[in-house]
């Protein structure tokens, strides 16, 4: 895992705990509205089914809640850029796991309500400043939350490609949070200052090694949009497919992420 040496941009705390509760709800009501046969639908997540993959949405508030029932660890914490190097450990346990609670919980829509229920309750008893004892090592909470972000903004592409019309909208902030992060993480596997990689509104960042750039137009240019950006930055689209669509536009002989990405599995 590479060491996050760029410090992490400031979040503010409030509006990242009103994105995750907001488009956790733009999930949970699509959830409620899904049919038993298009709840049996195949996802692009190996063999998982839209059943499971809304029990694994359900584990983005759902860790947090456990988390806090845990012991506080002691210090020093993590950086928030270190988690989504971390993430490919829990691959295994992470499908046990929703496996499980999708056959648990046989009404999806009332399982998410419960789980948005409790979490509301569990951050209003804990600062942000408490420590979990998170996968990839101690974190704060208000900075695990950001993480949130990510799980739920790529998980709701997800099930928005696996399930046709099904169109779950995204909360602004919650996309936001996670397109920065992702970028962020690409700035620290690849540091530099030759290639800019602009994700607009919500993003742009200096990476890759080589002749840093000052002023004028950067020579190296990637720029594509967020959602293709999530998909890239976690594997769901690869390089050459996004700029062969037009996905992405990209100039510069230091302007080929496709050795880079994605940046989180």
């Amino acid at each position: 895992m590479p060491p996050a040496k760029k410090r992490a941009r400031a979040y503010d705390p409030a509006r990242t705990r009103a994105a995750v509760i907001a488009q956790f709800g733009n999930v949970r009501e699509a959830a409620a509205t899904l049919t038993p046969e298009r709840l049996a639908l195949p996802t692009r997540l190996g063999n998982w089914t839209v059943r499971e993959l809304i029990a694994h949405t359900g584990t983005a508030l759902g860790a947090v809640s456990r988390l806090l029932e845990l012991p506080e660890p002691a210090a020093p914490e993590i950086a928030l850029l270190d988690w989504p190097f971390s993430t490919a450990a829990d691959a295994e346990s992470i499908d046990a796991r929703s496996r499980a609670l999708a056959q648990e919980n046989p009404d999806p829509g009332a399982h998410l309500a419960a789980v948005a229920h409790r979490f509301a309750a569990d951050l209003d008893r804990h600062p942000g400043t408490r420590l979990l004892a998170t996968g990839a090592g101690p974190m704060r909470l208000a900075d695990y939350l950001v993480t949130r972000t990510v799980e739920l903004c790529v998980h709701t592409d997800d099930l928005n490609a696996a399930v046709p019309g099904l169109g779950i909208p995204y909360d602004r902030q919650a996309l936001a949070a996670a397109t920065r992060l992702l970028a962020d993480t690409l700035a620290v596997k690849a540091p530099g200052g030759s290639t800019e990689v602009r994700v607009p509104p919500h993003a742009v960042v200096q990476c890759v090694e080589g002749p840093r750039h000052t002023r004028g137009t950067p020579p190296n240019v990637v720029e594509t949009d967020p959602l293709t950006w999530l998909r890239l930055a976690t594997g769901r689209t690869r390089w050459r497919d996004a700029l062969a669509e037009g996905k992405v536009r990209a100039s510069g002989e230091r302007a080929d992420l496709a050795g880079l990405l994605p940046v989180m599995t």
